[in-house]
């Protein structure tokens, strides 16, 4: 092996576990084999690293001793001049297979996917191939239901997924829970996903004039419009992959106590968590930078609710429900 190329990508290399590590090189040496010789740059684009980890994955590679074709067989490696090859590596090189929950999952992932629009006849073929190569691991996931909360108004997902397709403008007439109220906006489609079982719209709001999400039960309709979806070039998709909801330090930390009537809370507000106190009562933990949309809310629910903290907002919901009331005197 060539010590060539060390250095490179001066960045600090990320803490990995060392079954990530493995997973990685697992899928690294197949790559590089496959195409006989890779530069650095590239497969460290391709598997999302710097250079400098690439390096050190290569490195750890080099250490690996393999007993076929031959007892204690090391791998060729080299990485001379950015470019990497690697040779005697037989017995890691053929094609990983997905596990049982790995194939499950994906599998599970794509028919939601179907669900909401996306281009069935691409993901039926993708969901085919994925069965075909898993084999019995994607079994387990036949026993799966997936169920996705249906739109109000039917035909949604399609609507929206054929102006996406188009790259089409869209019109929607949308329900806003924490102001109970319907509102009329142009949206530019920017994506569809499906999150915690729930689709969404992601788009550029043109009345609001910045990124929005959608939830697809609360439009109450949809129009595609003869106008082109023109999402401004800066405008990144927003990151769900740690859910939909993801507070800031600064938020307000507002906890609900919410009677029977008032549970729907829970579902139509993003909630930090729900617990459980008995008799059909939930104790609802909400973030909000705005905590006039929760006293409003208070307002609303009346005798269902009760603000358990912060004092502060407790005593604005008295005194506005004390206002309120002195209206009718």
């Amino acid at each position: 092996m060539s010590g060539a190329g060390r250095g490179q990508g001066g960045h600090a290399p990320r803490m990995v576990t060392s079954a990530e590590r493995l997973r990685r090189l697992l899928a690294l040496v197949p790559y590089v084999v496959a195409r006989r010789a890779v530069g650095l740059a590239e497969a460290a684009e391709t598997f999302g690293m710097t250079e400098r980890e690439l390096i050190d994955d290569l490195n750890l590679a080099w250490c690996v001793e393999l007993k076929d074709p031959e007892p204690y067989c090391p791998i060729d490696l080299s990485y001379e001049d950015g470019e990497i090859t690697i040779s005697q590596a037989e017995a890691i090189v053929r094609p990983l297979r997905l596990a049982a929950d790995e194939a499950s999952a994906l599998l599970v992932a794509l028919r939601m996917l179907a669900e909401v629009g996306a281009d069935s006849s691409a993901v039926a073929r993708l969901i085919a191939k994925i069965e075909g190569a898993a084999g019995a691991a994607s079994a387990a996931s036949s026993q799966l239901t997936v169920q996705i909360e249906s739109p109000n108004v039917p035909g949604v997902s399609a609507t929206l997924a054929a102006a996406l397709s188009a790259g089409k403008r869209v019109h929607l007439r949308y329900y806003v829970p924490p102001r109970d109220e319907e509102t009329e906006r142009d949206v530019d489609p920017m994506r569809l996903f499906v999150v915690e079982g729930r689709p969404y719209l992601e788009g550029w709001c043109r009345r609001a004039e910045g990124v929005r999400t959608f939830r697809l039960d609360r439009v109450l309709a949809a129009e595609v419009l003869d106008l082109p979806a023109e999402v401004p070039v800066d405008v990144e998709e927003r990151d769900v992959d740690a859910g939909l909801f993801q507070p800031s330090d600064s938020d307000v930390r507002a906890e609900l106590d919410l009677a029977p009537d008032a549970r729907w809370v829970a579902e139509y507000w993003p909630c930090e968590s729900v617990t459980e106190l008995g008799e059909g009562r939930l104790r609802v933990v909400l973030r909000t930078q705005d905590t006039s949309l929760v006293r409003r809310l208070a307002l609303r629910l009346g005798e269902d609710v009760r603000v358990a903290s912060p004092a502060e907002l407790a005593a604005e919901v008295r005194q506005a429900a004390a206002a309120a009331l002195a209206l009718y005197d």
